[in-house]
């Protein structure tokens, strides 16, 4: 019997995942504009039906912005959520398209002379991101000035972790999981002087991370970037691909990691770290991965968020 209930759960683990390819394929052949309004619509339908992406969102921005009034906060969620949309179908282009044809639809650089400066100065370069406007079309770029490590939480269901395996090497980079092996690659590769690619947000083990300051509350952040930066033994670079409002495409903005960032000190360097990717979000506030439960683990004494 048990290995009955393993066998019917690998067949639905594969079913799930071959549906979800098989949407992401479909998405792909849709014309620009359209890839963008299903998105919104996407959005738009969990906006006003009622499910746990929507209450994610909701929890997670009136913490962070506790200064929105209740009108502010529901026409935040409402463009939060359809920016999620589009963020999927457009991610869905990135992943099937060949990698020059997202590549296209960056219309805008700004900064680009910071990460030539870096590529140029012998040490490791590590490449910093999140989840902010549309982190796949931004890896085409970066992997299309270098050849970085990227860095990455592998998905749940094989099928779809198979297909990002395949497509976001697309560039002639590799790609590292987030085990213990692929965090060996990455530190290798940056001590050597090559380059990386690594989200800053994703929420690590208490062990592994420090709460900082992140707009209006703090966030358990990793220690894993600033640790690799600390006293100079690499050059950070911050990269960004943002949704331009006409929807024709995005602007990439990239910056130097600031000076406290290389701090031996680990929660200044973690603290530098988050105050950057808060400007960005504070910015651009409704690009934000926000149906992520990025605040799980709270300060002792602090109610659970979710």
């Amino acid at each position: 019997m048990p290995a009955f209930h393993a066998t019917l759960e690998s067949f639905v683990e594969a079913f799930k995942g071959r549906l979800v390819v098989g949407f992401l394929r479909l998405f792909a052949l849709l014309p620009w504009r359209a890839v963008q309004a299903v998105g919104n619509a996407i959005g738009w339908l969990m906006w006003k039906l009622p499910n746990g992406s929507r209450d994610v969102v909701r929890i997670n921005l009136s913490k962070c912005f506790p200064e929105l009034n209740q009108a502010e906060l529901d026409r935040l969620v409402g463009q939060s959520l359809k920016d999620i949309g589009k963020t999927l179908t457009e991610s869905a282009c990135a992943w099937i398209w060949p990698a020059q044809k997202s590549l296209k639809l960056i219309r805008e650089v700004e900064g680009l002379e910071v990460l030539q400066q870096a590529l140029a100065s012998g040490k490791g370069v590590v490449g910093i991101t999140s989840h902010l406007g549309n982190w796949e079309v931004l890896n085409h770029f970066y992997c299309n000035q270098c050849k970085p490590i990227i860095f990455y939480r592998p998905p749940k269901l094989k099928a779809v972790d198979e297909l990002l395996q395949q497509q976001r090497v697309q560039m002639g980079n590799r790609v590292a999981p987030s085990t213990k092996e692929g965090i060996l690659s990455v530190i290798k590769e940056v001590r050597k002087g090559g380059a990386v690619g690594i989200p800053a947000d994703p929420e690590p083990s208490r062990s592994a991370g420090v709460f900082v300051p992140f707009l209006g509350t703090t966030a358990l952040t990793s220690k894993f970037v600033p640790g690799m930066l600390s006293g100079g033994k690499a050059v950070g670079v911050f990269l960004h691909a943002l949704r331009l409002p006409d929807g024709s495409g995005y602007k990439v903005i990239l910056e130097a990691a600031p000076e406290g960032m290389y701090s031996e000190n680990v929660e200044e360097g973690v603290a530098a770290m988050s105050e950057v990717v808060s400007r960005y979000v504070r910015n651009y506030p409704s690009q934000y991965m926000w149906s992520m439960k990025r605040f799980k683990k709270r300060p002792d004494g602090e109610a659970k968020w979710y």
